[in-house]
C-alpha cells in the first residue's frame, strides 16, 4: 500500500496559478507542478470537502480546472470530529478567524504525511505550544 497524501489547497491553487513574477511563487509553481507530474502516482492522494469549498472561489475558469483536479482525489467528509479538532486548534491557538479552514486543513494533514501544509508553514510557532 502506498503512503498517503493530503492535498490542501494551496498545492491546487499552485497547479493552476498563472506564471508569476515573484521568484519564490514561482519557484513555488515550479516544484509543484514537477512533483504533481512525476510523483504522485506513487501516493494515494486526498482531500476534503473543506478544500472543495475553497477552490470553488475566485475565477470560474480557474475554479473549475481545481475542481477537475479534485474529482480525481478521494474526498474526505467534514464529521464532527474534525470540526470540533480544528475548534480546539484555534481557541488554543488564538489564531487568526480566517484560520479555519486551515485548521480543517491541518486535521486531516496530522492523519497523513502531507507533501505540502500551508498551515504547518504559517502557524508553526503557535502550534509548537498547543501539540
Amino acid at each position: 500500500m502506498s503512503e498517503t497524501v493530503y492535498i490542501e489547497t494551496s498545492i491546487l491553487g499552485y497547479l493552476t496559478a498563472r506564471p508569476s513574477r515573484d521568484i519564490i511563487v514561482a519557484a513555488n509553481i515550479e516544484v509543484t507542478r514537477e512533483w504533481w507530474d512525476t510523483r504522485r502516482s506513487d501516493f494515494q492522494l486526498y482531500s476534503s470537502q473543506a478544500v472543495v469549498r475553497e477552490t470553488s472561489q475566485g475565477d470560474d475558469a480557474v475554479a473549475s480546472q481545481r475542481l477537475e483536479i479534485l474529482s480525481n482525489l478521494f474526498l474526505l467528509d467534514l464529521n464532527q470530529s474534525v470540526l470540533d479538532l480544528a475548534e480546539q486548534f484555534l481557541e488554543r491557538s488564538n489564531l487568526p478567524a480566517k484560520a479555519d479552514v486551515d485548521a480543517v486543513h491541518r486535521k486531516f494533514g496530522s492523519e497523513t504525511p502531507s507533501f505540502y501544509d500551508g498551515f504547518t508553514v504559517k502557524y508553526e510557532h503557535r502550534l509548537r505550544n498547543i501539540c
